[in-house]
């Protein structure tokens, strides 16, 4: 199965992808994750997104596309593949196809996680990480016993700097415009499926596997 996987911020869409490579046996294709290994590992594209990455400016489509393609050739995605970051636009979304179209591996489905901005609001502000262990809490949904400390060591809890509702305001309204044109895009081409993303984590995650069985 080749997938697309879209949702907002908070939305929980890392976790739920996470389930499906482990259960389908196909790799998560993050673009974030191919563009550090590639800057790593000194690549011809990897040098030319770390020009861009140095001056603060975006990675280019076009060598985000070229580092799909070469990902899309590695032998552990002949089966298929969850695309995670990319596209973010219908631009994206275009070039992404004819990408496809050329390597035989069309998407089967465009899966949206969807969430209502007042929950992304709180499961993202609401965040807290431990300085010691990393443990994770959510002040609004799964607090610690003791406000302000980690109750698996005991250290002091804190908020991450991009945490706070304007910064989030902001990539939640980014989200927003850029992502329901794509909704439309890939509910035009027939493939789109969407799920509600509030509730447990075990009867989204259901849920998500009853919209996709037919493709499964």
């Amino acid at each position: 199965m080749r997938l697309v996987f879209l949702g907002a911020p908070g939305a929980g869409k890392g976790t739920q992808a996470k389930r499906l490579v482990d259960q389908l046996k196909i790799p998560q294709v993050s673009t974030g994750d191919m563009l550090r290994k590639a800057v790593s590992d000194g690549t011809s594209l990897g040098k030319e997104a770390k020009s861009y990455m140095d001056k603060g400016e975006l990675v280019p489509d076009s060598v985000v596309i070229g580092l799909i393609k070469e990902r899309l050739q590695e032998a552990d995605t002949e089966n298929g593949f969850i695309l995670d970051g990319f596209p973010r636009n219908v631009s994206q979304a275009k070039e992404l196809d004819s990408l496809l179209g050329d390597l035989g591996k069309p998407l089967d489905v465009a899966l949206v996680l969807d969430v209502p901005i007042d929950d992304l609001m709180k499961r993202l502000t609401g965040r807290r990480t431990c300085k010691s262990c990393g443990q994770m809490y959510n002040v609004y949904f799964s607090p610690p016993k003791v406000e302000g400390k980690c109750d698996v060591c005991g250290g002091d809890l804190y908020q991450r700097a991009d945490d706070n509702e304007e910064t989030i305001k902001k990539r939640l309204d980014v989200y927003q415009s850029s992502t329901e044109p794509l909704i439309d895009y890939y509910k035009n081409k027939g493939i789109l499926k969407i799920v509600q993303g509030t509730g447990d984590i075990n009867a989204i995650y259901r849920k998500i596997l009853v919209q996709l069985n037919p493709a499964v």
